[in-house]
């Protein structure tokens, strides 16, 4: 985890927009010592977001399967997750 003071995104941009882009890491800001905001790349931040979405769906269908529901066939569910994957 890096953690920087506030003040650094203005005296530092191009370090701290460099650092978010090598680690693919958030980087934590803080102001008075406490946390603050967070930072990162917007490559890293896409590619969070479809994992979110990702995972929000398969949950949603793995309730559906617990509640008894029908599901989709094992090669449909294939052929959705390479598409999904492909798009990271």
């Amino acid at each position: 985890m890096i953690i920087r003071p506030s003040a650094a995104i203005r005296q530092n941009y191009n370090e701290i927009a460099e650092m978010c882009r090598k680690t693919e890491e958030p980087i934590f800001l803080t102001k008075n010592g406490e946390g603050d905001l967070v930072v990162m790349d917007i490559e890293t931040y896409n590619r969070r977001e479809k994992m979110l979405k990702l995972r929000e769906e398969l949950l949603a269908v793995e309730e559906e399967r617990l509640a008894g529901r029908n599901g989709c066939m094992l090669d449909e569910l294939d052929d959705y997750l390479d598409t999904v994957i492909a798009e990271v």
